[in-house]
């Protein structure tokens, strides 16, 4: 049986399927992943809520009533007594088929409330983790543009610095179908910024930056900014 199309049903017919998959053992697997589905788990959960409200009002009329007919009858002595007992049986069967409705709808209605609590969380998970994770770009950005800074202007980078640029090749993050851990220097190439066409300036900046990360204790002496020392009497003569 194909699913049906859930958004076209009136609350009527919504009803009568949600009542129908209420039990495990009657659930069309397709169905009942529909009316769980996070789009249509509240209108459910309210449809089945409506029921259950209704089948208690039921059973409270039906008491009220089944007590006033006692009175009635006990009123009118032994002949009244023999026909209230005589209902007997039948009232509590259908008063049984009736609590055990109500009780299906109800458990019904409580693992509906269990799923929607798993997909609230569930969502608000990925929300904070997008949110974390687009931070963490943000930053890596940053840490990037920093190193480039350093690298096009020649300025002199202390340790703190190479520590700092050698995080993104040491920080790693879960990408792909597999969520392989992957460096954040490498989501900065493949994933998180744009390409642009480069020049040859971009390539020595590129070549700057290689040096820097490979240098020993990761700091490079061709970037250490130190002047080299001149012998005495070593000065070039000026005629």
């Amino acid at each position: 049986m194909d699913a049906p199309d859930l958004n076209t049903l009136t609350d009527e017919q919504y009803e009568r399927l949600a009542i129908k998959h209420a039990h495990p053992r009657y659930r069309e697997p397709d169905t009942w992943a529909l009316l769980t589905d996070p789009a249509h788990i509240e209108r459910t959960r309210t449809i089945l809520s409506n029921v259950h409200q209704r089948t208690a009002a039921t059973l409270r009329r039906r008491k009220t009533e089944r007590d006033a007919f006692q009175q009635e009858c006990f009123a009118r002595g032994e002949a009244g007594k023999k026909e209230w007992f005589a209902s007997q049986a039948e009232f509590e069967r259908g008063r049984r088929g009736t609590a055990g409705f109500h009780q299906m709808i109800q458990a019904a209605i409580s693992q509906l409330g269990k799923m929607q609590r798993r997909q609230n969380h569930k969502a608000v998970t990925q929300e904070t983790t997008q949110a974390n994770r687009e931070a963490l770009r943000k930053l890596s950005i940053a840490v990037r543009n920093h190193q480039a800074t350093h690298a096009k202007t020649g300025t002199i980078a202390g340790q703190e610095d190479y520590e700092l640029w050698q995080l993104l090749d040491q920080l790693t993050v879960p990408c792909g179908p597999n969520q392989e851990a992957t460096s954040l220097r490498t989501m900065l190439d493949f994933y998180w910024t744009d390409v642009e066409t480069g020049t040859a300036a971009d390539g020595d900046r590129a070549a700057a930056e290689r040096v820097m990360r490979q240098a020993p204790a990761g700091r490079s002496a061709q970037y250490s900014g130190v002047p080299r020392a001149r012998h005495v009497g070593g000065e070039k003569p000026l005629t």
